[in-house]
């Protein structure tokens, strides 16, 4: 949600320039701050984010995306296995195919029933006894690679969009396999059915794999044994849902979460209050503004932000009372601003509401008496609260920044 100052917003973000009540509310009332959810050495990506926020330092139990995401998949790691992040992309190609390009990291945000389908055919064409596909959400689909080695290096295909591909081809230890392996699977996306189906709609093909996010098992302590709360999380996207599985967070399914702006937001709001009944903490995670960034959408952006604000957080105040006290942390994983299309390392700005009011938590830090809103100013803001992104879960939890 995160973004920079644009031009063509008269200078503002978009999260400044959409209509924000709840979020702002929150800001006002609460205690404001700034994190830094994305440490210096390590990938800005969602796993290292989510990783922080939900209060493991990445520096110490970061393995990779991949294993994350096999995790929520019910895909079990053995040691010495490997997974990576397997996403379909649209590769676009020069007049005489001596240049390709990242035109699409999502592929058209490919339905994940067509991307059952097409994985489904890789594996028949490319698998074998050490070499799995695994369908997941839209794009985002696995690899297992038994006994496979873990120090390629790989680029995230958002990061790349509008770029040629050559020089972000893996590279390291066995490069010439993997790289062998996304070639395969262009001949065998380019003449499949579903893609004709839709390039003849006009939507953009999956017409390659682009393997990256790679690593081994994790080894994370419960989230209840850390922090002393039964806790819960709800997500559309198989990272967090692996990041619930493997630190003992109940995953709550909700129908109609894909990730994307047509997600279901209020239907993610009420299946976490219900939560409640039995979690002392819920998660609640939402995709859709990361991916109008890498979009480049500003008009998709603010939508996002706009509909998370009046169906996600306004329909998680209006029920929260019912509970008695309870406190709300509201922050964005990372930024993904709309001039680059991929994750920045940019500090992020948080809030937290406390139902019996901001001094009761506060310690004297973190005033909100200047604070119009709930955007990236608060992190410019002279006495706001500055802290790494993996320590905020232990002072959200405890209530207090003395």
């Amino acid at each position: 949600m995160a973004d920079r100052p644009l031009g063509q917003l008269g200078g503002k973000t978009p999260l400044q320039a959409a209509f924000t009540p709840n979020m702002d509310k929150l800001a006002r009332e609460g205690l404001v701050g700034a994190a830094s959810t994305l440490p210096e050495g390590l990938p800005s990506g969602s796993d290292v984010a989510n990783l922080s926020i939900l209060g493991y330092d990445p520096a110490k139990y970061y393995t990779g995306r991949a294993p994350l995401e096999a995790a929520s998949m019910g895909i079990p790691l053995k040691d010495g296995d490997v997974a990576f992040r397997c996403n379909f992309v649209t590769l676009r190609y020069n007049k005489d195919r001596t240049k390709v390009y990242m035109e699409d990291h999502s592929a058209g945000q490919i339905s994940a029933e067509e991307g059952r389908i097409l994985i489904k055919d890789l594996n028949r064409e490319l698998g074998n006894d050490s070499l799995q596909f695994y369908p997941g959400v839209s794009y985002r689909n696995l690899l297992l690679w038994a006994g496979g080695d873990v120090s390629i290096d790989c680029t995230p295909p958002h990061d790349i969009l509008g770029k040629e591909i050559a020089s972000y081809l893996p590279q390291g230890a066995n490069e010439d396999f993997i790289r062998r392996l996304m070639l395969a699977s262009v001949d065998i996306l380019e003449r499949h059915p579903v893609n004709k189906k839709r390039v003849a709609e006009g939507k953009r093909p999956a017409n390659s794999i682009w393997l990256w996010g790679q690593g081994g098992k994790p080894e994370l302590p419960a989230f209840s044994e850390v922090y002393g709360l039964k806790g819960a999380m709800v997500s559309a996207v198989d990272l967090t849902k692996g990041l619930a599985i493997s630190s003992g967070l109940k995953v709550i399914e909700v129908p109609g979460a894909t990730g994307w702006l047509d997600t279901n937001y209020t239907g993610k709001a009420e299946y976490a209050l219900r939560a409640l009944e039995d979690a002392d903490l819920v998660y609640i995670h939402v995709e859709a503004p990361d991916e109008a960034g890498h979009e480049g959408s500003i008009e998709h952006k603010i939508k996002a932000i706009e509909d998370f604000d009046a169906l996600v957080v306004g329909t998680v105040m209006r029920g929260l009372p019912e509970w008695g006290n309870y406190r709300v942390l509201l922050m964005p994983d990372h930024a993904t601003p709309i001039e680059i299309r991929t994750h920045a390392k940019d500090i992020v700005p948080f809030a937290i509401f406390d139902s019996e009011g901001a001094h009761s938590i506060g310690g004297g830090h973190g005033h909100s008496a200047m604070v119009s809103g709930y955007d990236e100013s608060i992190t410019k803001l002279e006495g706001a609260i500055r802290i790494e992104g993996h320590r905020i879960m232990e002072h959200f939890v405890e209530g207090r920044f003395d």
